[in-house]
């Protein structure tokens, strides 16, 4: 199994045990061990397992997140069996999630330590598939019987830009209001542009809390505590906003995987702003995105950062890349369609028209475009039609000008 330069990774196993597979976080540095372990849960069925590649100490956001976002944490003890029994006890202390631990060490001493910290299964490795498949039975059955039944996660939409400028959060706010307003669907527009994102400033919106207040709390994150940071714009668009002020914030990757876990149960769409950050390249936001919309321009600077971009982080076939051409102008291209082809290794899916006009009025009335029929609105409706299947809303007739597909 290949490392992941994140600490959290993701792997999706057949549900065979109950009518809801069981989420369980793999924790342990050795990834040999985790790979050993993984083949025996794949064997055994019934599990969504996320991969941990580092023990989290003390009480911070990914013991939290480890504690409150998993129905079972299985802890390879051998890599540091000090440190393992920490997180066992931390995580126990929690009280929600059952916690298994397995070593290759079957030491009574060792067992004795591993069930006073609270640890429900010490297993011994190299697993057995069928043991492994018992004590899943097991943590299936210590599930609350009130538990709700887990509705389908939300789409993940995450827009970005090839360089600072492209139009990432312009396209990104405007294509959020029309995938609600086309899908009547529950959506929400997250700002992860920080410090200085300005989705609100975008959709005229002031925001009492913002991103970094949900980041900053994920000990206590839930769907709850997540509508209180909420501001719905007029349009039906939930907004978490960036913060309305210069904050030096540096986010770690569990903390923006908890959000975007927690929003995604909440809401039937959740699109990403993230700017043209790189650091957020290794969290959730681009591993479980089901579309990933690269922003762009036809200039020589963007083409070749989007080169870049695609044969770094695309080279695979997830997520799904979709590029966008902002401020796209056929007749006056210095760079021939076929040079942008070549740059971008692919055609671009989508060419957003410049209408310098209505971007003005958007910026100077802090109205979403798409509130208003342009020649941006009709491509950006196409856009929410490819993920959503909704009807495109209907195009006035426009004189001397093609629309791009």
């Amino acid at each position: 199994m290949a490392t992941d330069p994140s600490p959290y990774s993701a792997s999706q196993f057949p549900d065979s045990i109950g009518a809801e597979a069981l989420s369980i976080a793999l924790v342990g540095p050795d990834e040999s061990r985790r790979s050993t372990a993984m083949m025996a849960l794949a064997k055994s069925g019934g599990a969504d397992v996320r991969e941990i590649t580092a023990y989290p100490e003390g009480m911070d956001s990914g013991v939290q997140t480890l504690g409150r976002g998993y129905d079972a944490v299985l802890v390879d003890l051998d890599s540091d069996p000090e440190l393992a029994l920490s997180l066992v006890e931390n995580i126990c202390a929690l009280n929600t999630a059952t916690v298994m631990v397995f070593s290759e060490n079957a030491d009574p001493e060792l067992l004795v330590r591993c069930m006073r910290a609270g640890a429900r299964e010490f297993l011994t490795f190299p697993l057995a598939p069928e043991v492994m498949e018992e004590a899943l039975v097991r943590a299936a059955a210590r599930r609350p019987q009130t538990r709700e039944v887990k509705k389908v996660a939300g789409r993940l939409l995450t827009f970005m830009g090839a360089k600072g400028g492209a139009g990432a959060t312009m396209v990104a706010c405007n294509f959020a209001v029309a995938l609600a307003k086309e899908t009547g669907e529950k959506t929400l527009l997250i700002d992860l542009d920080l410090p200085l994102g300005d989705a609100a400033l975008n959709m005229g919106i002031t925001a009492e809390f913002s991103t970094i207040d949900a980041l900053n709390s994920v000990d206590r994150l839930d769907g709850r505590f997540l509508d209180q940071l909420l501001v719905k714009h007029s349009s039906g668009v939930w907004v978490l906003a960036a913060p309305g002020r210069f904050l030096q914030y540096q986010a770690s990757t569990e903390a923006i995987d908890w959000l975007l876990r927690v929003a995604r149960k909440e809401f039937d769409n959740v699109v990403v702003d993230l700017g043209s950050k790189l650091d957020l390249m290794s969290s959730a936001a681009y591993k479980e995105a089901s579309t990933f919309y690269l922003v762009t321009q036809s200039s020589i600077p963007e083409l070749r950062n989007s080169n870049r971009l695609v044969q770094q982080f695309f080279a695979g076939t997830l997520p799904k890349l979709e590029i966008v051409i902002n401020r796209y102008e056929s007749r006056t291209l210095g760079v021939s369609e076929e040079h942008i082809t070549k740059a971008l290794t692919r055609p671009a899916q989508w060419k957003i028209p410049n209408d310098y006009a209505s971007v003005r009025k958007m910026q100077i009335h802090a109205t979403p475009l798409v509130l208003a029929d342009s020649s941006i609105t009709r491509q950006i409706h196409l856009m929410v039609k490819s993920v959503s299947g909704a009807e495109a809303a209907p195009a006035a007739k426009k004189k001397g000008f093609k629309l791009f597909g």
